[in-house]
């Protein structure tokens, strides 16, 4: 197959779903697809989290061939990679690629747009489960974002019951140290003053690596060879894997920003375990007070899923009661979303009200405990790497509004005035 390379070096349209990791795939495929011509294409990257998230892409599909009769789609991402042949029955789209075919330079080198044939032709996807690999792409910007993001690892060998991911993403691998080194210095050449490392289980990075070295040691290794990177931050780790190295990075390395994101699922240790998670609600206390000791201004986040098959009220309430007991200031709620061909897709359902109900009920506590933690940041001077519209985060992932008309990409001084439903909002500190 030829490229079309009538286009050559335009940007294709990407409508991309889920993860960080995503966001930082998504520039891969717009280098790849502009190089190769294919700016004609309309691409949605997809995710297979839960239901919800393909029922979006797959409205989104819809209104856009009927906004644009004469566009072709090409849909990729884990759903299209865990049911290739569900995405590309729908009349809407024109090809369908997997997760390895969507990073490989040699698939959008030989792609050919002007295939016409809709048929089992029109689908790249071969069995993840055999990749070993991991891209090793420069991204040297990303498209309106000041902060970077930046893939160290892929994939997961963990199986959690309700978890569909490992087969749209299929074994960990980890990206070299060398590599991400050089991903962080060609993002940095363009601007970008803050990292995020993304992975799908993060604090796997190193495990198929020779000597085995931790995610902890990886971060030191960054801030040595880089010391020129204002800030470094990581993405949802497992508190099940944190490693000394990564403690002391924490707790000594200022340029690692305080804010730690938890896949924590729930607060029962019943419930824990039918997750098939490698924590109990003990583990997350206690981590989050050992953290919290060595580093007194880090501020939580976790993800919690609200109806999990066999939770009760009971159950329920220990999820709220971990959620304050562990102070998680930044809550992320999932209801669960029975994902075919999983373990808890067998197992006794919770009615769709009470999920829903008690969704609503961990958002409340979400909310108190965001509004609890934004009433003691007012007074308080933050730097804030500024995104666009004069806003952007402070070190601890807070969203702050600064009332002057502050450059995109700079980090500023700011002293905390108020908060509203938004965030927080500032003004530039003219006294440091």
């Amino acid at each position: 197959m030829t490229a079309n390379i009538k286009n050559k070096n335009s940007i294709p349209e990407i409508k991309t779903f889920g993860c960080r990791l995503n966001i930082w795939e998504s520039q891969v495929i717009s280098d790849h697809a502009s190089k190769y011509g294919h700016s004609d294409l309309i691409i949605f990257n997809t995710c297979a989290v839960t239901s919800e998230a393909e029922r979006q892409a797959r409205q989104a599909i819809r209104s856009t061939k009927k906004d644009r009769p004469d566009a072709k789609i090409l849909v990729t991402g884990c759903a299209a990679q865990i049911n290739p042949k569900k995405w590309n029955d729908m009349p809407e789209v024109n090809f369908v690629a997997g997760n390895r075919e969507k990073l490989d330079k040699s698939f959008w080198e030989n792609f050919d747009i002007n295939n016409e044939t809709k048929s089992l032709n029109s689908i790249f996807v071969e069995d993840i489960m055999n990749v070993r690999e991991t891209s090793e792409h420069l991204v040297d910007s990303f498209n309106n974002h000041t902060r970077g993001f930046v893939q160290v690892q892929n994939g997961c060998d963990h199986r959690c019951t309700f978890c569909i991911i490992p087969f749209g993403r299929g074994p960990s691998r980890s990206v070299s140290t060398q590599n991400i080194i050089n991903s962080i210095n060609s993002l940095l050449k363009n601007g970008v003053k803050e990292v995020v490392l993304t992975g799908v289980d993060l604090t796997s990075w190193g495990g198929d690596i020779f000597g085995k070295p931790s995610l902890g040691l990886l971060v030191k290794k960054i801030l040595k060879n880089i010391p020129h990177l204002p800030r470094l931050r990581l993405s949802s780790i497992d508190p099940a894997e944190v490693d000394f190295e990564l403690m002391e990075a924490i707790e000594n390395e200022e340029r690692l920003m305080p804010h730690i994101h938890l896949s924590i699922q729930h607060g029962d240790d019943l419930i824990l375990k039918r997750m098939k998670r490698r924590h109990l609600n003990r583990d997350v206390i206690n981590f989050v007070k050992e953290v919290k000791r060595r580093r007194s201004d880090i501020v939580f986040g976790g993800d919690f899923i609200s109806g999990f098959p066999t939770e009760d009220e009971k159950s329920h309430q220990k999820s709220i009661d971990l959620i304050k007991a562990a102070d998680i200031t930044y809550v992320h709620v999932f209801p669960y979303s029975d994902r075919e061909g999983t373990p808890a897709s067998k197992m006794p359902k919770v009615s769709g009200a009470d999920i829903k109900k008690r969704a609503k009920d961990l958002r409340i506590v979400a909310e108190t405990q965001r509004q609890k933690f934004f009433k003691t940041q007012v007074g308080t001077i933050q730097d804030v790497l500024i995104e666009k519209n004069s806003a952007g985060y402070a070190p601890n992932y807070s969203k702050i509004k600064v009332n002057q008309i502050v450059e995109c990409s700079s980090i500023v001084s700011t002293k905390i005035l108020d908060f509203n439903s938004e965030g927080l909002v500032g003004c530039v500190n003219e006294n440091l």
